[in-house]
């Protein structure tokens, strides 16, 4: 069954309510994102204790994709299913982990943990697509989607000098967390405790709970 959630907006000064429709998390994903999160909760040794200080790589704009681009995404377009944002999450970060795998040389300590987690992040992707009618990825994606997806599958020589970004392959990766932990929450819920894990504040929280514990 389809969930519908609503967003708040703000238009002309005045509230009004946005539709977005909350496609359930298939259970058979669960597996294959814990996997990947145990992987993630290394990241802080690999991709900050074994890099330069201040170490960036060059990424397209839309592969810095964080907490708050959903938040943006779900408000701006109406009824927007959370199926296209987690189709749009496996498209951004399959180049996110390209690229940081691309930049680590053969003997880099890094190299064969960022080669481990991209292999358990196309298992992820794998699973995510056997766990869907084949007709779900054939249907037409929001304009602003559309556009997002374009970006990032343009030609790397075609893309403007302006679009490209330096972060931290740490950073990158803090936000391929986040962002699964709010598109497949499911997953990571306790049935206890309520979280919501697409609110900044939660994350900054989380810090002192070690909800997501980096070694």
């Amino acid at each position: 069954m389809v969930q519908l959630s609503t967003a708040v907006c703000l238009l002309g000064g005045l509230f009004f309510i946005a539709p977005v429709l909350m496609a359930p998390t298939q259970s058979s994903m669960c597996t294959p994102l814990k996997t990947l999160n145990e992987s993630l909760s290394q990241r802080r040794r690999y991709m900050k204790h074994n890099f330069p200080i201040n170490y960036t790589i060059n990424v397209h704009n839309k592969e810095i994709f964080r907490l708050s681009n959903i938040s943006r995404l779900r408000s701006r377009i109406e009824g927007l299913n959370e199926l296209v944002l987690q189709r749009l999450w496996f498209q951004v970060y399959q180049g996110v982990l390209k690229k940081i795998i691309q930049v680590l040389p053969q003997r880099h300590p890094s190299r064969p943990y960022t080669a481990e987690l991209e292999r358990r992040f196309r298992d992820a992707e794998g699973v995510f697509v056997q766990s869907h009618p084949a007709e779900v990825f054939q249907e037409d994606l929001p304009n602003k989607i559309q556009d997002i997806w374009d970006s990032l599958t343009e030609e790397p020589d075609r893309v403007p000098e302006s679009s490209w970004r330096f972060a931290s392959p740490k950073s990158l990766l803090d936000n391929l967390c986040h962002t699964m932990y709010c598109l497949f929450s499911e997953c990571f819920s306790s049935a206890d405790v309520q979280e919501n894990y697409c609110e900044v504040s939660h994350w900054r929280k989380g810090r002192k709970k070690d909800l997501v514990p980096e070694s």
